[in-house]
């Protein structure tokens, strides 16, 4: 969806004067009538008699602010202008306002807005291009992050100078990062990145060309003999998608515990798949600096649930020695994800992460923990054409000396990136536990892969 740009001309103060009128109009009334109305029934209002409501407000304030104009000997914007100036209002208290257009297109990938004016998407066919604004002004940009903070899903987070940025999941899974005032011009700057797989499977997958169908078979297996996985990749690269396609092998009455900085995983959505799911999100802290909850913490706090399994959505500091304790304790089976650029550097990753932790763990000792904790590394990037995100490299852990994690690449990157098998690179003991669970023998000896052409 592209514009031109003098349809976006941002200087039309008519427009911005209804916008604001309707808005504060909103906020002052529909607090009050919404407990008349509950005062009546005797029932809170539901979001259809809130909606009615919205409506009901807002008209009597567009011809409120009708007479106004005409009072002031204003020209009357024209009726779509009204019209669309009414639908962002609601917009704003039912939906994303501005957003709400890019979050309705489903090929929309990624929406990154570097002011309320200057906002580019990426499609799911990689096209990039820049689109409508999504709000009025800058002010209004802020006020729609903070309702947007104030309703996440779980609790609300804090959107102003003392806390400048805000990290949360939208009502429709996707993932909302914002902050304000440290950009180059003190503006306010979002960027939402939207998983369009809740949920996914390996087969899907490997039919979008993520993975061939040695790899399907072979992953899969890491999952059915409760092998610890780390999938690491860069910004984009899939990370999360591929770990709710991994947990979509799990037993369904197999207990979970997730722990996430913002919630994006959605395991617990269908319990179809994942019956028995708790999930965890960080808590940030309040306005006189306490009550914080990290991720580290969380992770503590899961194992003592009884899980099966317990999967970290991503890695980001000293987490990583709880969760490797998770994976060494008796919680096989249990997946993380990592930002890596490579298979080999999450190690690196692991241990500097790891320093930061209160343990102050010496780089030997890291190793020593990553080794009997981690069994295999999944690594994702994007091929060639630099669209499609595919499985790229599959690392076995082995094994730890000194300040080196020890490792064998049982799958590398071809001239495609795509991952094929690297043969009598796996070691005969973890082959035997594959077997076990199902895996072919014979699509690790194709040193091609099972990519179609």
């Amino acid at each position: 969806m592209t514009y031109p740009t003098d349809t976006f001309e941002v200087t039309d103060t008519a427009t911005t004067r209804l916008h604001r009128y309707l808005r504060d109009r909103m906020n002052a009334e529909l607090p009050q009538r919404a407990a008349d109305q509950q005062a009546r029934t005797g029932t809170a209002a539901g979001r259809e008699a809130r909606h009615e409501l919205v409506r009901e407000i807002l008209d009597e304030a567009l011809r409120a602010h009708t007479e106004n104009e005409l009072a002031a000997g204003r020209q009357l914007l024209p009726r779509e202008v009204e019209q669309r100036v009414v639908g962002e209002v609601v917009n704003e208290m039912f939906g994303m306002a501005g957003l709400q257009p890019l979050l309705d297109d489903p090929t929309v990938e990624t929406v990154n807005a570097n002011r309320f004016d200057r906002v580019f998407v990426q499609y799911d066919d990689g096209r990039r291009a820049q689109v409508a604004p999504i709000a009025g002004s800058n002010e209004e940009l802020t006020d729609l992050v903070r309702l947007l903070a104030a309703r996440a899903s779980s609790q609300e987070r804090r959107f102003d100078q003392g806390s400048p940025a805000v990290n949360l999941q939208l009502p429709g899974g996707e993932r909302l990062f914002a902050v304000m005032g440290l950009t180059a011009e003190g503006v306010t700057a979002l960027s939402v990145r939207r998983h369009g797989y809740l949920t996914v499977t390996l087969p899907e997958l490997r039919r979008r060309g993520t993975l061939d169908p040695g790899l399907e078979q072979f992953v899969r297996a890491l999952v059915k003999a409760r092998k610890n996985v780390l999938i690491t990749g860069g910004t984009g690269a899939g990370k999360t998608t591929m770990l709710r396609a991994l947990a979509s092998e799990m037993d369904p009455l197999e207990r979970i515990v997730t722990i996430e900085d913002a919630f994006e995983l959605g395991l617990d959505h269908d319990p179809d798949i994942h019956a028995d799911v708790t999930a965890f999100q960080a808590r940030e802290a309040n306005v006189e600096g306490a009550g914080a909850i990290s991720q580290a913490e969380l992770v503590r706090w899961g194992l003592r649930m009884s899980p099966d399994r317990v999967i970290v959505g991503e890695i980001r500091g000293p987490e990583v020695i709880p969760m490797c304790n998770a994976m060494s304790q008796g919680n096989d089976g249990s997946m993380a994800t990592l930002h890596a650029s490579s298979s080999r550097i999450a190690f690196t990753r692991l241990a500097s992460y790891a320093a930061q932790g209160a343990e102050r763990l010496p780089l030997e000792a890291t190793n020593l923990l990553v080794a009997s904790a981690v069994h295999f590394v999944v690594h994702l990037a994007r091929a060639q054409d630099r669209r499609t995100r595919v499985v790229s490299s599959i690392r076995e852990v082995v094994g730890a000396d000194g300040p080196q994690v020890i490792s064998n690449e049982v799958y590398r990157p071809g001239p495609d990136r795509r991952a094929r098998p690297v043969a009598g690179a796996l070691r005969g003991d973890t082959l035997d536990d594959l077997v076990d669970v199902g895996l072919d023998p014979g699509v690790l000896e194709n040193p091609e892969g099972w990519w179609t052409p």
